[in-house]
């Protein structure tokens, strides 16, 4: 595997430009897990019972990014795409490698709007979730989110190591 699909952090910079920087080295990160896997890999659920593949964590991880980024904190029209109340674990049960292309490119797409979108507001404007109470600070939200991708990026190295033997940090 190589790194092309991330960049270190800063070490020197400020809060907003930091919190960033970690969001984006560990969205690389998961795409890096992802490198040089077919299709048929992606979408293989290599720790049975559970349902948890590397695209299903790309999937899933594109719905919490809607989540927070798109209806949470812009309150912009971003209905769930993989997941459902009947099926609430859609992204992690409906993979199909015929459209892990498809998968992958939402994901990126998904991103850049996250972040176009949370330009707009600053680490201390806060809002509330979807009929949710306390608000959450935009500088909550990056860190969550860093936190989400950091736990999921631990079962990828997990998952990627059962299919191929790769590991990395």
């Amino acid at each position: 595997m190589t790194e092309q699909f991330r960049a270190a952090p800063p070490t020197v910079a400020d809060e907003r430009a930091l919190l960033q920087g970690f969001l984006d080295f560990h969205r690389g990160t998961l795409l890096w897990k992802l490198s040089g896997l077919t299709d048929e890999q992606l979408v293989q659920r290599a720790v049975e019972p559970a349902s948890l593949s590397l695209i299903g964590l790309v999937r899933h991880l594109s719905e919490v990014e809607k989540y927070w980024f798109h209806r949470a904190l812009a309150d912009h029209d971003s209905p769930p795409k993989y997941w459902s109340r009947e099926f609430p674990d859609g992204d992690f049960d409906h993979v199909d490698p015929a459209i892990v292309a498809e998968d992958l490119e939402d994901f990126r797409q998904i991103i850049k709007t996250s972040d176009a979108l949370a330009a707009n507001y600053s680490l201390d404007d806060t809002f509330l979730r979807p009929g949710q109470e306390p608000p959450h600070s935009v500088r909550y939200l990056y860190l969550h989110m860093i936190e989400e991708y950091s736990r999921h990026n631990g079962h990828a190295d997990l998952l990627r190591q059962a299919i191929d033997g790769a590991t990395g940090e």
